[in-house]
């Protein structure tokens, strides 16, 4: 099968913070020939950063928690536990940005950075794609109220045993993509990453 899509038609419905596209495409099927004329709404974002903070010599996480207004719907949770992250701004790297939203939101200074992966977080509807690192730092004196105030940002601060931080995961207590994949990848490397950051045993 050779893989190819049609745009037929793209109009943008809405341009602010976010933009709303919409698309009449086609594109050629496993079996052979091309779909029907399908209508498809894309949200775009674009190149976005995830960091998870991590204190290999406490083997402390620092995790935020905001108000989200995707978790609306279910508003006993629309505070939501997560890790740092935000978009690539223009001119900006994704190294660069992991630095700059580590300061912003959590007031935490990277000391290494590492680069665990990078995906779509829900590509059935958006464009966003997201690096996803992890952050060396110093827990010592995390913690507090973090955020821009041009942004309206209100962003609880915290510094988390890895284990409680896991079990927050496993009791759905974090029940955002973005933070469970990185405490996963951190599960599995742990004993690896702290040796590399000079932590022994």
């Amino acid at each position: 099968m050779k893989k190819e899509f049609s745009i037929l038609n793209k109009e943008i419905l809405y341009d602010g913070f976010f933009r709303l596209e919409k698309y009449r495409l086609k594109h050629t099927l496993y079996a052979g020939g091309w779909s029907a004329e399908l209508g498809r709404e894309l949200f775009v974002r674009g190149e976005c950063v995830g960091v998870l903070l991590y204190d290999p010599h406490t083997d402390q996480v620092v995790l935020i928690e905001q108000f989200r207004v995707g978790a609306l719907q279910q508003p006993e949770r629309a505070w939501l536990v997560e890790i740092v992250a935000g978009a690539i701004e223009e001119g900006e790297t994704a190294v660069e940005t992991a630095y700059r939203e580590a300061l912003e939101e959590a007031g935490c200074a990277i000391e290494e950075l590492l680069e665990i992966s990078r995906f779509y977080t829900t590509p059935g509807a958006c464009a966003e794609r997201l690096t996803l690192f992890c952050g060396k730092v110093d827990s010592t004196n995390v913690g507090g109220i973090h955020g821009l105030d041009e942004e309206h940002e209100d962003i609880l601060v915290r510094a988390v045993d890895f284990a409680d931080a896991y079990k927050m995961l496993e009791t759905c207590e974090i029940d955002s993509a973005i933070p469970i994949i990185a405490l996963q990848w951190l599960a599995l490397n742990r004993t690896t990453l702290r040796r590399r950051w000079g932590v022994a045993g």
